[in-house]
This record gives C-alpha cells, sequence and structure tokens, in this order.
C-alpha cells in the first residue's frame, strides 16, 4: 500500500473468524488484545486479499476517529509559551473544563462561525485517546490506559468566553472541536513529549511549538484527571495549546473569518484541515 490508499479491515475481516468489529469506537474498547489481533490480521493476511480490501484514499471520506466520546476532558493554560504571551502566572494544577460530543466534527468538515460570535479563534492541541478505565492512577501507569494520539483543534468563541468568564459557552457550540484526521496509537507516536505541533491559517504558521513545552505531560494529566473522574475507553484528553492563538496576537487580534483554512499539524499524527463558514 501507498501513503494514498487505505485498508478496509471489515472488508479485510469479513474472511477471517475473527469478531468483527464494525467501528474505531469497538477497537478502542476492544483493548490491547483488539489492536493485537487487528496488527496480526493486517501482517499475516495475504496480499491478494489484502489488495481486494485496499481503496483510494480520494474515494473516502474521513469521518472523526472517536465521534461519540463518553467525554472530552480539555486543559487551559498548559503550555509554558502561550501562559507567557498571556503574562500569565503558570498553573500549579492543571485547569480543566469540558466540551459536548456534539461539538466533534472531522476533516474537512466546515467550523461554522454563528454570525453573533465575533471572535473565533483556534487553539492547536494534542488530543489522548484513553484505551482502558482507569481512576487513582500513578503517572508511571499512565501510558498503560491511552490507545493513542490524535489532532484536536478547540475552536473559541473568545468574545463570549471572556465575557461569560468561564469557558463552557464560548467552546461548546456544535463544530467547535474538530479532530482527526486518524490516531497514531502509543506504540508508534513513541515519546508523546516531544513533538512538533503547528497551526496554520490559510497556510500561514500562526502556532509553532512542541509538547516539551507542556507544563503538565500527558502522563502527568492522565495522573491528576483520574484523582477526579474515572477515564473510560474512548475519552479524549485535549491537552492544552501552544502559543500563537489569534486573541494574544500583537498589535491587535487576527481572528478567524469565513472562508479561512485551519490546518493542525502534529509530527507522526498528520494534519487535520477544516474551513470556516458562515453561520
Amino acid at each position: 500500500m501507498s501513503e494514498n490508499q487505505l485498508l478496509d479491515m471489515t472488508t479485510l475481516l469479513q474472511a477471517s473468524k475473527q469478531r468483527k468489529l464494525s467501528t474505531l469506537d469497538e477497537l478502542v474498547s476492544s483493548g490491547k488484545k483488539g489492536l493485537e489481533a487487528m496488527e496480526h490480521s493486517i501482517h499475516n493476511f495475504p496480499d491478494k486479499q489484502k489488495k481486494k480490501a485496499t481503496i483510494a484514499l480520494n474515494r473516502t471520506k474521513i469521518l472523526a476517529p472517536v465521534a461519540s466520546p463518553p467525554k472530552i476532558i480539555c486543559l487551559g493554560l498548559n503550555y509554558r509559551d502561550h501562559a507567557a504571551e498571556q503574562n500569565a502566572q503558570l498553573p500549579p494544577e492543571p485547569i480543566i473544563f469540558m466540551k459536548p460530543r456534539t461539538a466533534i466534527i472531522g476533516p474537512d468538515e466546515p467550523i461554522v462561525k454563528p454570525a453573533f460570535v465575533k471572535e473565533l479563534d483556534y487553539e492547536a492541541e494534542l488530543a489522548v485517546i484513553i484505551g482502558k478505565r482507569c481512576k487513582d492512577i500513578a503517572v508511571k501507569d499512565a501510558k498503560e490506559h491511552i490507545f493513542g494520539y490524535t489532532c484536536f483543534n478547540d475552536v473559541s468563541a473568545r468574545d463570549i468566553q471572556f465575557k461569560d468568564k468561564q469557558w463552557t459557552r464560548g467552546k461548546s457550540f456544535d463544530t467547535f472541536a474538530p479532530i482527526g484526521p486518524c490516531i497514531t496509537t502509543a506504540d508508534q507516536i513513541g515519546d508523546p513529549t516531544n513533538l512538533l505541533i503547528h497551526a496554520r491559517i490559510n497556510g500561514k504558521l500562526r502556532q509553532n511549538s512542541t509538547t516539551r513545552n507542556m507544563i503538565f505531560n500527558v502522563y502527568q494529566i492522565i495522573h491528576e484527571l483520574s484523582r477526579v473522574m474515572t477515564l473510560e475507553p474512548c475519552d479524549i484528553i485535549a491537552t492544552g495549546t501552544p502559543a500563537g492563538v489569534a486573541f494574544a496576537m500583537k498589535p491587535k487580534p487576527r481572528f478567524l473569518s469565513p472562508g479561512d483554512v485551519v490546518e493542525i499539524e502534529i509530527e507522526k499524527i498528520g494534519i487535520l484541515r477544516n474551513k470556516v463558514a458562515r453561520g
């Protein structure tokens, strides 16, 4: 297969006696055994069968990899450079808030800007996909509960967010949680604490950082969150954004407008691309 092709596992498994997984959510929830069985199938099925299950990327529509998570947990002010651009003190503990799953969209789907939202912003974020139910997990054990990672855009209506002085309404509009284009598994990602993360608007670089700049890394985040709430398979944890967001730009903010194209790129994952549409 080339990078312009996809392997349809549903088709491939039709010839197998293994239990078929109809959605990615089912694969995540099946745990390590499910992933190992999937990898075994990919490596051991005859080339002829794999060829029949191969489809061209340009003939498919890529959907959000996790469409209906139990919850979306987000972190605020979790990058040192983002705190610095706001002249904010580093938080002693993670600042968390939630987004509804109805905000999720996939790659190339439109971010809808309601007419009454005046200050639409982007936030490039590394998202963690939880693979195993956990509570009160130690930092050293956190990796065992991660299925993988993907790109996340914490779209925000800053005028509403700052007026409310809390973040739920300004970050919860439909289409305000683009995610994708894929999930890179925990084994494939290597070290999640040293990944390049970028945001481009209409091809121009706005955010240019690395996950080394996180105040709390992914393992510390899982530890801290699991002290508060039970984490479940397919939960999405958005780990915060680096410097370069629109509202903090100097000499004046440069918010999103209909027609703008937002690209979130994270090393070893890919590019999440969405266009802003008028609501």
